[in-house]
């Protein structure tokens, strides 16, 4: 995006990130694989990535929780698991971000 914005020029994507560290039986699943989730990174590192990279004013625009279905996480976690995962930080979004070249 860097190369072909002009100066003062941005861009706006949406993207899926993590919050916290997915369980890796869950993150071996070929639906999280199909849905994008298997390579989401934490939305720190994602955000960081896009600063180191020149862009400026970097904004998260919208915010969306994307939430496991129960039949995935049973397949995976125990009652006791899927309680504790439920009841973390730790998830799955959807995120609009945008940023300006300088």
């Amino acid at each position: 995006m860097m190369r072909v914005l002009k100066p003062s020029g941005h861009f706006c994507v949406s993207d899926v990130v993590l919050k916290g560290n997915l369980p890796e039986e869950l993150k071996n699943d070929a639906e999280m694989y199909a849905g994008c989730v298997s390579g989401a990174i934490e939305i720190s590192e994602y955000l960081n990535i896009i600063e180191l990279q020149g862009f400026i004013h970097i904004t998260v625009h919208k915010q969306k929780e994307i939430l496991i279905p129960e039949e995935i996480l049973g397949k995976y976690l125990s009652v006791t698991e899927s309680i504790r995962f439920k009841e973390s930080d730790t998830g799955i979004f959807s995120i609009t971000v945008s940023g300006y070249k300088n």
